[in-house]
């Protein structure tokens, strides 16, 4: 894990307790957005989160030269009218605070109030022993309804395996592509079952599909299998999503659920997710 003021300090990716790779016995469950290294620190790897993918907090109500919130980093500098999340925006970050103990680390980020927004986050991660559980807890302190959400970007490859056939996704729901509201499959090697995804073989091209759950709401899981090194990783959230999306490359996968957060004034939500590592008997 890095701490907040730790190597990434980009505009996307929340950085409350950035964790950038996982091992279970040895083995590298999770990989990295670009395969040769990112010496800038401008890319996604390991379990980075990010709130307000579409659209950060204030940001449509804040005028060209005015500042956003982006939570978990801190205020960015609009610059145009549509919102980019791979552009590098000024930043003033927020304030950090870090306890740290033997199996768990607790990050409070605070933020300036803007354009009658602010926020208190906590995260708490915990490792456990065949995985570990992010617990989180936003709080309103601005004046304003907060209308955002989040979901953490899984950048996986079990023991650095390309994506290919070795792999299977499996999800608690039907599978509806009718209803999915982007397609991006461009060698057709992506193979949708009823709730179940793999690979024709290894991939070349980027993928994507929005929404899995189509219109439904839907339990918040995905299990992903690795049949060479018999190994399983599955994310359970305490929540259902309305909203789940995937995507991946030749190097990594990542299947995202999202929390949909709708935060009256002085209230306060918690929700948290917990990984899993399984061993194929």
């Amino acid at each position: 894990m890095d701490l907040p003021s730790e190597n990434y300090c980009f505009s996307r990716f929340d950085w409350t307790g950035k964790i950038t790779a996982l091992q279970y016995k040895g083995l590298f469950i999770t990989g990295s957005e670009n395969h040769q290294g990112d010496p800038e620190n401008i890319l996604g790897k390991g379990f980075y989160n990010e709130f307000g993918i579409e659209t950060p907090l204030g940001f449509a109500e804040t005028p060209i030269g005015g500042w956003f919130h982006k939570i978990g980093v801190g205020l960015l500098k609009k610059e145009e009218a549509v919102y980019q999340p791979g552009k590098k925006y000024q930043i003033k970050p927020a304030t950090f605070k870090v306890t740290q103990a033997a199996h768990r680390i607790f990050i409070r980020c605070t933020s300036e109030s803007m354009n009658g927004y602010s926020y208190v986050l906590e995260k708490n991660i915990v490792l456990l022993e065949n995985g570990f559980r992010i617990d989180y807890k936003l709080q309103n302190t601005g004046t304003k309804k907060i209308i955002t959400d989040e979901y953490v970007h899984n950048f996986m490859a079990i023991d650095k395996d390309p994506i290919g056939n070795n792999y299977c996704l499996q999800f608690p729901f039907q599978l509806k592509p009718a209803q999915f509201i982007e397609t991006v499959n461009p060698e057709n090697k992506v193979l949708l079952g009823a709730t179940k995804i793999t690979f024709k073989e290894t991939i070349n091209e980027t993928f994507f599909f929005s929404n899995l759950s189509g219109t439904k709401t839907a339990t918040a899981q995905w299990e992903l299998e690795n049949r060479k090194t018999k190994l399983i990783i599955r994310e359970t959230g305490n929540f259902e999503t309305n909203k789940v999306n995937l995507w991946g490359t030749k190097q990594v996968i990542s299947p995202e659920l999202f929390f949909t957060i709708d935060l009256a004034t002085n209230t306060s939500v918690a929700w948290s997710r917990k990984f899993e590592i399984l061993e194929i008997k």
